[in-house]
């Protein structure tokens, strides 16, 4: 680090957990001139800044919440732990938060944030964790972080230099965006708007053109049978339109429950639930693992692909109707919503001739290889950049 200065953050910063009037369903109100409770779904992929709010709360809330101000900083103290974010607007935070206020303006924000967004301070927070294992953070351990002080211009110098770095990996995750819109605007060209059906296209239930399968439950009871650890998919894999393989978990399994199971190429893997953004989510699965099971939380789709193919099925799936079915369908407490293989067996399904369902397959597989391109490009700017980041905080761009 140099002669860089090492600071306790909780010395030089306020650092304080956000709290939440109970229930909160009483201190929501529609007024305009209501506070902003700002709640981590309000934040955006990718930027560093919370600019607006979903919604606010009457002032008596505030009694039992935190107000924070633009210029403060939020960090997630749960779930996705450790996110960091810039305010630009008022507030109150609900303890799903760690307010960071820099009364003393010692940190250029942006230095800030991309020291508290770094593998270093990830690090930092884990070495601090009884155990070496973090599922929340608390405010001590926040304000037990060691940080550097460099003087204001190498700050913002490192700032400048990792927000180009930044710039660049955003402007590559935008173009693979794009591809993503331009096939569902493909979609409503070849097909029409599922919900007004313009071209007459026979429909069907999901029952009638497929096999539907729940998957492995993780509780049962294996009674001493023979099992093999095998990797299995869970609502976390399963995002709208592609498999997350960031985190693969693996079960006992019996050779019976790996037979019954398995997943095989051209499946489509469909979430039951939990949050509504959770709820119907589906992808195909492409074979990216040798020997793979689902478990029960995720239904398997098997298409009779004489007569609807997985990318059409898949693409399907992501339109507002479909979701419009899920939601309609689901039953719903609190917040959590679900789905049941009843429901899911009588999910109304279009079917345009295969021809044509073939045609628009070869257009999204050669989109499909354009972002796989972009991807190759996008990971290796991440891993510039964190290694950039890495040279940064050590001292070894700026003296």
């Amino acid at each position: 680090m140099g002669k860089w200065e090492m600071v306790r953050l909780g010395d030089v910063c306020v650092v304080e957990r956000g709290g939440s009037p109970r229930p909160i369903e009483k201190y929501i109100t529609e007024d305009e001139n209501g506070i902003n409770w700002i709640k981590i779904g309000d934040t955006t992929e990718y930027s560093m800044y919370i600019t607006k709010t979903k919604e606010k709360i009457i002032p008596d809330g505030v009694k039992k919440s935190r107000r924070v101000k633009a210029g403060d900083f939020l960090l997630t103290n749960s779930m996705s732990f450790g996110r960091p974010y810039i305010l630009k607007i008022d507030g109150c935070i609900h303890d799903g938060w760690l307010l960071i206020r820099d009364e003393g303006k010692l940190f250029d924000k942006r230095f800030l944030y991309y020291h508290l967004s770094s593998d270093r301070t990830y690090a930092e927070f884990k070495g601090l964790a009884v155990g070496g294992v973090v599922n929340n953070l608390n405010s001590a351990m926040v304000r037990n972080l060691q940080i550097p002080l460099p003087p204001h211009p190498i700050q913002q110098k490192i700032a400048d230099v990792l927000d180009r770095a930044s710039t660049l990996i955003e402007k590559r995750k935008a173009q693979i965006a794009k591809l993503d819109l331009l096939v569902k605007s493909q979609f409503i060209e070849m097909f029409g708007d599922p919900i007004t059906n313009p071209k007459g296209w026979e429909i069907s239930i999901l029952d009638v053109i497929s096999e539907i399968a729940s998957g492995i439950t993780k509780g049962r009871k294996l009674n001493g049978q023979i099992t093999k650890d095998v990797p299995y998919m869970r609502v976390a894999n399963v995002k709208d339109g592609h498999i997350d393989l960031s985190e693969v978990k693996t079960i006992a399994a019996t050779n019976d429950e790996r037979k019954r199971y398995a997943l095989c190429p051209g499946d489509v893997l469909l979430t039951e639930g939990g949050d509504p953004d959770k709820l119907g989510r589906g992808a195909i699965w492409k074979g990216e693992i040798g020997e793979c099971i689902h478990q029960n939380h995720i239904f398997r789709v098997r298409l009779y692909t004489d007569v609807v193919t997985p990318i059409y099925f898949a693409s399907f799936l992501s339109q507002a109707s479909t979701k419009a079915y899920f939601l309609r369908a689901a039953k719903q407490t609190t917040g959590i919503a679900s789905i049941n293989m009843t429901q899911l067996k009588g999910l109304p399904v279009h079917l345009p001739p295969i021809t044509i369902q073939n045609e628009f397959a070869r257009f999204v597989e050669c989109v499909e290889a354009q972002k796989e391109q972009l991807k190759k490009s996008l990971d290796l700017l991440e891993l510039n950049y964190k290694s950039l980041m890495q040279k940064c905080f050590s001292g070894d761009v700026f003296k």
